[in-house]
């Protein structure tokens, strides 16, 4: 019975208010006080009980909330036959938590888009190669799919054949549609706008990138922040102190109104809804611009960053470079270059694919006994040889003898900005690549946008050498520049700087960077949607736009400060309304409860505003980075 009366609160609600309308109506028109009396008793306990049932199920758990005031706020006002008030603070309540719920799920209205937006069925090849519509859920790891023009992308996956464009705002939060060809990566929700391809499903159901991010914003918008723990802490003593106090006045005033009417004025609605409301609009805002915020923690811990710390490739450069210098010391490389091109073949560092990409097509030996060194390269055999392909630590390790001229040739490169990748075939020294990263478009003006923002610190640690990261952090106007860092560094560096009582964001690509990640007290992945990046991390830009940094930073600061509003607003509204009670003729149960119903719409219309929020001032930033030098083959 009390689940029934519960889940027809909004078919009550209306009742009450119909009979409050005949109860006015048959006293100032009808002059009938018998009818208007019936009618407001009828509203009343209409009213009270879906109000009593939560009260009774909050004291089951030894809790006294809001609705424990109003219940026993209202059965005064009826035992004090003052029937009026009695049915209009019930209706008001009622109306109230009606109002709250509709406007809420308008907040909430990102998830709704998320999983609006989830396929739910797929054309798969079957057996007999003819292709027939399956639901998604009946697809598994490896099926061959074929994706027509306006269809959704069913799971995450690999282009087999086909080309076409695709919409992945779902993922990216960014509507620009692209290309994609075969051997290319696509994610379930997206859409293909034009073309057909094939694709073999990679991930499925859950697993999906897109499955995530829905998981992800369900999480964060569930979860409550440091202030909404404080909250409902307050509220947990807040409510008995106004019920004692009640008590109190009736005591002493022996006026069982006045005590009835602190109960209704005492209550704390906006305080305990402001705060949520905040968040989740602020997470949703989020989640529409490709920014995931992993909880409402994290807004708080965000707002507060006065440092940034970024890793260099991937994140504050494309992370696509290639070789623009290469010095040669033998007269026929061909066979050298053959057991670089197989060594590098063997890894999927970027560094290897720019190396493989400059020799092109070559002969390819077998490689055993392959060793990675730590923050050096990788030493292997290839056809019966030892080779070394690696930084100059490394060559130090395998004990290279550097000449005069390479010690010169490496101080060029790097003074250039390159990053070194040098080859020893049985320890004498053969090449030397150096390759360079382009600094990714309006990264300069994002990053001012991060200093307009109150970041005072901008820190860039790289693996790379010096003289590399030096040249990308004077282009950028980076605070300071630590090359030749392995991950275990980086960590103690962030370490450091907590230390000093800075509040450190770390901002990497999720993978090799994941120990810095979870150190730092945010973790900010650039990438699509890895799972590294997700888990590691505590903010993810899903389509590694690095232009959606100063946007997660200026939001979640925004956000923090509409918390702080909306409690102020909350905690002055009851304040007003406690004082007019002892200091004015005027105030009433039913004026008390109008202006509370009234406050708790304004936090959440002021907490909705922060679904709209565009960082001030931004316009479409478009740099063009400085060519690689180019150096002659020797």
């Amino acid at each position: 019975m009390q689940q029934y009366i519960l889940s027809k609160k909004n078919v009550i609600t209306v009742i009450s208010g119909l009979l409050i309308v005949l109860g006015f109506f048959s006293h100032f028109v009808l002059e009938n006080v018998g009818l208007s009396e019936w009618s407001l008793i009828i509203a009343s306990v209409f009213g009270i009980m879906p109000i009593a049932i939560q009260a009774f199920q909050a004291m089951k758990v030894k809790v006294i909330s809001i609705d424990v005031l109003v219940s026993i706020a209202a059965i005064g006002a009826l035992f004090i036959q003052n029937y009026e008030e009695s049915a209009i603070v019930t209706f008001l309540f009622l109306f109230g938590h009606y109002l709250e719920q509709r406007t809420l799920n308008q907040t909430r209205s990102a998830i709704k888009e998320l999983t609006e937006m989830a396929p739910e069925s797929a054309l798969k090849q079957m057996d007999n190669g003819e292709f027939e519509e399956v639901e998604v859920d009946d697809i598994d790891e490896g099926d061959i799919l074929l994706v027509k023009t306006g269809a959704k992308v069913p799971v995450d996956g690999i282009v087999l054949t086909g080309e076409g464009h695709i919409n992945e705002a779902s993922i990216t939060g960014e509507a620009v549609p692209v290309n994609k060809q075969a051997d290319a990566e696509v994610f379930a929700g997206t859409i293909l706008e034009n073309g057909t391809i094939q694709i073999r499903a990679d991930r499925v159901g859950e697993d999906t990138t897109f499955g995530k991010i829905i998981e992800l914003v369900e999480e964060a918008q569930d979860s409550k922040s440091e202030a909404e723990r404080f909250i409902d802490r307050f509220s947990k003593y807040y409510t008995p102190a106004v019920l004692v106090l009640a008590i109190v006045v009736w005591a002493f005033s022996q006026n069982i109104e006045l005590a009835i009417t602190i109960l209704v004025l005492g209550c704390p609605g906006a305080l305990v809804i402001g705060v949520p409301v905040s968040n989740v609009a602020g997470i949703g805002n989020g989640a529409r611009n490709g920014v995931l915020l992993k909880g409402s923690e994290v807004i708080q811990d965000f707002s507060n960053v006065d440092t940034i710390v970024f890793d260099k490739t991937g994140t504050l450069t494309v992370g696509n470079p290639t070789v623009a210098a290469t010095e040669l010391y033998e007269k026929d490389s061909a066979e050298t270059l053959g057991y670089l091109a197989s060594v590098e073949r063997e890894s999927d560092h970027p560094l290897a694919k720019a190396v493989l990409n400059q020799i092109g097509e070559t002969n390819f030996y077998p490689v055993e006994k392959t060793e990675v060194v730590k923050g050096g390269g990788i030493v292997s055999s290839v056809a019966g040889h030892s080779v070394a392909v690696g930084n100059v630590a490394l060559m130090e390790k395998e004990n290279v003898t550097l000449s005069k001229k390479v010690q010169k040739d490496v101080k060029r490169f790097e003074q250039h900005g390159n990053s070194l990748v040098l080859t020893a075939v049985d320890g004498e020294l053969k090449v030397l690549m150096g390759i360079r990263d382009q600094v990714r478009p309006g990264v300069k003006a994002n990053l001012q946008e991060l200093k307009d923002l109150g970041v005072k610190n901008l820190v860039v640690l790289s693996g790379d050498n010096q003289g590399t990261v030096d040249v990308v952090a004077g282009e950028l106007g980076l605070t300071e520049a630590h090359g030749h860092m392995l991950p275990e560094d980086k960590s103690a560096y962030i370490g450091k700087l907590q230390q000093r009582g800075q509040i450190v964001a770390f901002v990497g690509d999720g993978v090799n960077d994941s120990p810095s990640l979870a150190l730092a007290d945010i973790g900010i992945a650039m990438g699509s949607g890895t799972d590294v990046a997700i888990e590691t991390s505590d903010v993810v830009l899903m389509n590694s736009n690095f232009s959606n940094l100063p946007h997660a930073l200026g939001l979640v600061k925004a956000t923090a400060n509409n918390m702080k509003q909306n409690i102020v607003i909350s905690i002055g509204v009851v304040l007003v309304l406690l004082t007019s009670v002892f200091f004015s003729e005027w105030m009433n149960m039913s004026i008390g409860m109008l202006v509370h119903e009234g406050s708790i719409l304004v936090v959440i219309f002021n907490g909705m505003r922060l679904m709209k929020y565009k960082l001030k001032g931004r316009k479409e930033q478009k740099e063009v980075s400085a060519p690689a030098e180019k150096v002659k083959i020797s």
